[in-house]
């Protein structure tokens, strides 16, 4: 009779093994498969990325109207139907240049000032950002094509007021009811006007493309001497 031999209880089962050995393996081809598709989805993505920034070439050079797909595509590096995995028109591409250009910019302009600091310091700060990042860059551009060509194209028009003019109205009459508030502006009906605050940076725009050869404009400091209108000369100590 055979001399049975008590068993490990340290050592797996075979069951026990297989079991892990199973888990091991899947936890492994988990990782190798999400590997490949990170790497598809960083691919996918920086080829929009390229289509969005060769859109913004071929609109600057020709205008809205003008740009044809196959020239974007052409620039962008990629197949023309590969413009149609990302974008259904030419249309939806100006949007999303309009968002991804313009967009977070006017978000910052919607944040409070911060704490301690003025309603004046807050709108002057918005201000530099745009004429730095926008009216002196080729986002600027942007806007001027919604400018001449948003009349024939009211859809594109209609875009932009909904996410760029609309919330940046929003955003600096709710900072001039603060200030309002706090005594720091004394004309309440400035509110209804809001655009009347932010006048300088369409000139700004509107300026930089057309006469800036004959004139070179100050734009931040013009900025600066229109908020001495609105909020009153700053005092010097």
């Amino acid at each position: 009779m055979k001399k049975q031999h008590p068993e490990n209880p340290s050592r797996p089962r075979s069951g026990q093994r297989r079991v892990a050995i199973r888990a091991a393996s899947t936890k492994v081809s988990k990782v190798v498969s999400a590997k490949p598709a990170t790497n598809r989805a960083e691919r996918s993505a920086e080829r929009r990325a390229a289509i969005v920034e060769a859109a913004m070439d071929e609109f600057i050079a020709r205008g809205f109207a003008a740009t044809r797909l196959d020239d974007v595509a052409k620039r962008a590096g990629v197949a023309k139907g590969t413009l149609y995995l990302h974008f259904k028109d030419k249309e939806s591409m100006f949007e999303e240049l309009i968002r991804t250009a313009i967009v977070p910019l006017i978000g910052r302009m919607r944040a409070p000032p911060p704490i301690g600091g003025s309603v004046r310091d807050a709108v002057e700060g918005f201000a530099r950002a745009f004429i730095q990042e926008v009216a002196s860059t080729r986002r600027g551009d942007i806007v001027r094509l919604i400018v001449a060509e948003g009349p024939r194209f009211p859809s594109i028009a209609d875009f932009y007021y909904r996410e760029v003019v609309s919330r940046g109205l929003a955003g600096m009459r709710a900072l001039i009811e603060l200030a309002v508030a706090r005594g720091e502006i004394k004309q309440k009906e400035l509110a209804r006007f809001p655009q009347i605050v932010v006048a300088p940076a369409i000139v700004a725009v509107i300026w930089q493309s057309l006469f800036s050869r004959h004139a070179p404009l100050d734009a931040i400091e013009m900025f600066r001497v229109h908020l001495d209108l609105i909020f009153g000369e700053r005092r010097t100590t």
